[in-house]
């Protein structure tokens, strides 16, 4: 299925280089300090662990907060999904973190 939303974002085959798009190919050094947040039950995990790798062996500070046991879309859910508030208020927190710089 992620093979059907990627083809629906391309022009042509030339845009699967573009670095906007293909964070893996581009150049990622000098980045201002970056936060990811994964959930455990996600077909996209495996790519937030290869960026966060990736951006901390182009020299960059990394925060990689991952949250076992929540699906894909849990960042959106703290109505019902109690660590949905604990990544929003980690998010929230990583901003201030980087406002104050």
């Amino acid at each position: 299925m992620m093979a059907w939303f990627f083809d629906k974002l391309l022009n042509s085959d030339s845009d699967k280089q573009d670095p906007r798009l293909n964070l893996i190919a581009a150049d990622l050094k000098n980045l201002p300090p970056v936060t990811i947040i994964s959930a455990g039950i996600d077909p996209l995990r495996s790519d937030g662990d290869i960026i966060a790798d990736k951006l901390k062996a182009a020299g960059n500070n990394v925060t990689h907060q991952f949250y076992p046991g929540v699906t894909h879309e849990f960042f959106g859910m703290d109505a019902v999904v109690v660590k949905a508030g604990q990544a929003q208020d980690f998010a929230v927190a990583q901003l201030w973190k980087g406002w104050a710089r």
